[in-house]
């Protein structure tokens, strides 16, 4: 029941991606048709302006917090919506539970560049963070380069407002010097504007500073995207020669398209929970369980649980100091 376009487009992509060998679950009221996919009966809704922690522990009859509980039930291998993120990260991490270790969890996304996809987190689970955070999200996001994107020895960089290492806030030049003392493929900064260029295979940072790159640079693909594709309609002598790059710009449109990965993770949990654009269409969803079945694949969880270092307050190397969740 998540998203704009629920429960009809939610549907239409479950059983797309059904058409793949994936056992999808619908959790939802009854009532609406599931085209003979299995459906989860459930009472109640978390809204998209809810207040996420409240309404997680306040509701939980809803179809989002009944998802994780058969996650941690063991009765589902992974959770996708298009609903509430802050919701499905309080679910997560009441339900699901972090890591041994894990400080906070970061929603990491697939990006499309021009050399191929690559990865940024935090797009938006914390706010604020620290430098400690932004190493273990660089490890995270690393171990996720590894087993989802097929990269060997990811290289990783740090965005920031200059290539310079001096160049930054406190948490960037903090977390800089934290990320050139590990063993992590550390290439220093990146800048904003080299995203779409590949600037590096992980590109990391605070969740408030990822969440608007995030948005900037969906909104900035949609908008030339369809502008080009005005302009190319508006003219007798336009629609000829769209007719002679369709071939090229469709597989431009696919390969920047962020339908085409549908989802981001939550990585640093213990289940596996991927999260979906709030606007997302059917293709968005089939690719965003597409994405979730291959985690499963790859055991995300599982590789971050073995090989993320151990990361404190204070550095890099210790235990961690125990964190609340709320």
């Amino acid at each position: 029941m998540g998203g704009d376009r629920a429960p009809d487009e939610i549907v239409a992509g479950a059983l797309e991606a059904a058409t793949d060998g994936i056992e999808v679950i619908l959790f939802g009221p009854a009532g609406f048709e599931t085209g003979g996919l299995k459906l989860v009966e459930t009472t109640e809704l978390i809204g998209m302006h809810e207040k996420p922690a409240e309404a997680v522990r306040a509701k939980p009859g809803s179809s989002l917090v009944a998802a994780h509980r058969a996650v941690a039930d063991g009765r589902a291998d992974a959770v996708v919506s298009a609903g509430n993120t802050g919701a499905m990260l309080a679910a997560g991490l009441l339900h699901l539970r972090r890591l041994p270790g894990v400080l906070r969890p970061a929603i990491a996304v697939p990006i499309p560049t021009r050399t191929g996809p690559s990865v940024l987190l935090d797009a938006g689970a914390n706010a604020d963070a620290r430098p400690e955070h932004l190493l273990q999200f660089a490890h995270m996001g690393a171990i996720f380069a590894e087993e989802i994107l097929d990269l060997a020895r990811p290289d990783v960089r740090l965005l920031s407002i200059g290539e310079e290492p001096e160049k930054g806030n406190r948490l960037t030049l903090e977390a800089h010097a934290l990320l050139a003392a590990s063993e992590l493929g550390f290439a220093g900064n990146a800048e904003s504007h080299d995203l779409l260029a590949g600037a590096a295979d992980v590109v990391v940072c605070d969740g408030f500073t990822g969440n608007i790159a995030l948005k900037l640079l969906e909104g900035t693909i949609k908008t030339v995207l369809d502008s080009m594709r005005a302009e190319i309609a508006a003219t007798r002598r336009g629609k000829l020669g769209g007719l002679l790059i369709r071939p090229a710009a469709r597989r431009l449109r696919t390969r920047l398209d962020p339908d085409t990965y549908g989802g981001a993770y939550l990585l640093g949990l213990r289940g596996l929970s991927v999260i979906a654009h709030g606007n997302s269409s059917s293709r968005a969803i089939a690719n965003a369980i597409r994405l979730a079945a291959r985690g499963v694949e790859h055991d995300v969880p599982g590789h971050l649980a073995s090989r993320l270092p151990v990361t404190s307050r204070t550095g890099a190397g210790q235990s961690p100091a125990p964190a609340r969740t709320s």
